[in-house]
């Protein structure tokens, strides 16, 4: 007897198990919303099928959980019409011109030449000395006294080239020589090597010109 109720309870266990077994596997409805749209009321189309995507509106407290009202079709096209006809932008405005060049300013002019002394009245002795004497006896001091000498005229104090030599020596500034009477040693301008080669070329030119009468034993030369 204690034999055959075992058996029973444990042919009720087994059932049991199974039972349990079967209703894990089962689908479950619990919690699950199914759409109207789709199941209960689905919009049938021209074609004969239903159109699941027609969604209804709903407004709802927490405006992220809201679904607002598709625009028709007419009013899309409507929509993306005013998109097309949108006045284009504005082009950029042009860059300014740029400003002319200023006009290159105008070289200055040359600075005028010392005005040439006059001479000095002889001395109690009747003695002249050049307009030049004790001042300044540099180049351009004698180029103003070359461009005065006439080679055709008697030689003096007021009339030679103050760039002949004798002897290998210049004159001074009244044309007398080192070593004879009344010479004075010269005021000097300043000496440099650009100087000594400006002044060259000058003679040089001036050489290769010579000015009408100016031949050896002319009246003006001491030569």
């Amino acid at each position: 007897k204690n034999l055959s109720s075992n058996t029973s309870k444990m042919k009720l266990a087994i059932a049991a198990v199974i039972l349990g077994s079967a209703a894990a596997f089962s689908p479950s409805t619990f919690g699950v919303r199914q759409s109207t749209a789709i199941f209960n009321e689905g919009h049938i189309g021209s074609g004969g099928m239903a159109d699941t995507r027609i969604v209804e509106t709903l407004q709802h407290e927490d405006p992220r959980k809201s679904i607002s009202a598709a625009p028709s079709f007419e009013e899309y096209l409507k929509s993306r019409g005013d998109a097309a006809a949108a006045p284009a932008p504005a082009p950029a405005a042009a860059a300014p011109a740029p400003a002319a060049p200023a006009a290159p300013a105008a070289p200055a002019a040359p600075a005028a030449p010392a005005a040439v002394p006059s001479a000095a009245a002889p001395g109690s002795d009747g003695f002249q000395y050049g307009i030049y004497d004790g001042q300044k006896w540099d180049h351009d001091a004698k180029k103003a006294v070359y461009d005065q000498w006439d080679p055709t005229a008697p030689r003096s104090t007021l009339n030679f080239n103050p760039f002949e030599t004798f002897g290998g020596n210049s004159p001074d500034a009244s044309g007398i020589y080192p070593g004879e009477n009344r010479y004075k040693d010269p005021i000097r301008g300043d000496v440099s090597y650009a100087i000594m080669m400006a002044e060259k070329a000058d003679i040089e030119a001036m050489q290769a010109n010579p000015k009408a009468g100016d031949a050896p034993g002319a009246p003006g030369r001491k030569n």
